[in-house]
């Protein structure tokens, strides 16, 4: 039995973060991680950093945008939290060796994307900017002497004592299970969309976090609200999903039919974007629509140019099949603007976690930020948690993390995808997995149609569920709550 002032799990940007803030702060960290560091999903992010940097910008036109796209679910103090606060997270990372795009002036490049009016991302590589990031802050959290990084260690179960979460049961590759005991444990582990069959994410983005947070008691909220990505790569084989960043519409690449017609303004916000491609898809009977790149510096996107030569497409000449995918939870486990759960000792930052801030359509980039910005203020939170009985006879593991099938992956393409019927949300209510089970759930309590969730029978926002959460607790029915 170990023991740390807090567990980390999940070395994403998120847990990296969390992790590096609280040993800096004096406290020692147990970060565990399933995958070697700088190889989990952040490592693939091209998004980038949502902030205001530029001249022309402020918080609050960060804000506004970000409530504007959220589609009247947005927690206004989520937002506003994430905002103020990005541009010196943004400012820590560059103190900490991330280096940032920069133009041939040597002034900082900041990206345009969809829903965004001005321009505020910042990149590191381009589309690269996860790679980047993950690999600096691997670099320090694996030295740095109040870390403790197990590695590849997975999550087996959380440990709860008199209704508190005081540990982790982790398990390595080959050997015995560790018992970590903590002040609190943070959920750093990411989303859940590749529970969908197809998805930008890496196959392992199936919730974990989410699955042993519900197992423990903790709440979950919003889990109807995935946001699918428009522009995946469409095609036969292991490169379907990839991602073609949002960016390089921001750099004027263009969306077209089968006809060759633009149909959409491609810097719209992605919920828009999204459904006007699925559109066209039920129009044409076409699997994918196309994308033109081909005005586009692709150096500025050297992953995406490799990969598209990889599987013999040149988007200097070639125009791109893409079509929507599963990529981004805006659920997660309900947390207030600190990290902490419904569950004492338990936190969530990044993907794991849902405070409401990106409500029913996530702004492009800001979750990024949101790692940096919320990942900082749980560490702080939870650092000043007491400390665990010295003894814990009582303590008892809660729940194991339950893998998805096929089957399951292909019932929540097919009924909760773009667009949802209720029929097909009773059928997924019997899927032999909890949280395709409770997706289904939530999605039939939300009878309305907004943002990423779209109801076949309900086409319409219901303005009694502005700014109404889903929340699901151990009992698995669906109730909403008001969140300020």
């Amino acid at each position: 039995m170990e023991r740390a002032d807090l567990i980390v799990v999940g070395a994403g940007a998120a847990g990296l973060y969390a992790a590096l803030t609280a040993a800096r702060e004096g406290a020692r960290a147990a970060l565990v991680s399933a995958r070697p560091l700088a190889e989990t999903a952040s490592y693939w992010a091209q998004g980038g950093l949502a902030a205001a940097l530029a001249a022309d910008d402020t918080p609050e036109l960060h804000e506004r945008d970000t409530l504007e796209a959220g589609r009247g679910i947005v927690r206004p103090s989520a937002a506003r939290v994430l905002c103020a606060e990005a541009p010196q997270r943004f400012r820590d990372l560059e103190a900490a060796g991330v280096r940032f795009d920069a133009d041939r002036h040597g002034n900082l490049a900041l990206g345009l994307e969809g829903g965004h009016s001005r321009r505020r991302v910042a990149h590191a590589g381009g589309a690269a900017t996860g790679r980047r990031i993950t690999r600096e802050l691997s670099a320090l959290a694996a030295v740095h002497e109040r870390i403790d990084v197990l590695e590849p260690f997975a999550a087996g179960s959380l440990l709860c004592h008199e209704g508190r979460c005081v540990g982790l049961v982790a398990r390595p590759r080959r050997g015995d299970r560790v018992t970590l005991l903590a002040r609190a444990v943070i959920l750093a582990t990411g989303g859940m969309a590749a529970l969908w069959e197809r998805t930008t994410n890496p196959r392992g983005a199936i919730g974990a976090g989410l699955s042993l947070a519900y197992a423990a008691g903790a709440d979950l909220a919003d889990l109807e609200f995935m946001q699918f990505h428009p522009t995946a790569l469409r095609l036969d084989g292991p490169r379907d999903g990839f991602l073609i960043t949002e960016a390089v519409r921001g750099e004027g690449a263009t969306l077209v039919n089968a006809e060759g017609e633009r149909f959409v303004d491609e810097l719209a916000p992605r919920d828009q974007v999204a459904l006007a491609i699925q559109a066209e898809l039920v129009r044409g009977g076409s699997s994918a629509v196309r994308l033109d790149m081909r005005m586009v510096d692709v150096e500025r996107f050297p992953n995406i140019a490799a990969a598209l030569e990889e599987v013999g497409l040149d988007p200097g000449r070639d125009l791109l099949p893409v079509a929507p995918a599963a990529h981004y939870t805006m659920g997660g486990v309900a947390s207030d603007l600190d990290g902490r759960s419904s569950l004492h000792g338990l936190y969530a930052v990044g993907e794991s976690a849902c405070t409401g801030l990106h409500g029913a359509n996530r702004l492009a980039s800001n979750s990024l930020a949101e790692c940096f910005v919320f990942g900082r203020r749980a560490a702080l939170a939870a650092a000043e948690d007491p400390a665990p009985p010295a003894r814990l006879p009582q303590a008892e593991p809660a729940g194991e993390i339950e893998l998805p099938g096929e089957a399951t992956r292909a019932a929540l393409r097919r009924h909760a995808g773009l667009r949802r019927d209720p029929d097909g949300l009773r059928e997924l209510l019997g899927d032999p997995h909890p949280l395709a089970r409770l997706i289904a759930a939530a999605c039939l309590a939300r009878e309305e149609s907004r943002g990423a969730h779209q109801r076949a029978d309900h086409p319409e926002p219901d303005s009694a569920l502005d700014r109404m959460h889903t929340l699901v607790g151990r009992d698995g029915e669906p109730r909403f709550e008001r969140w300020t």
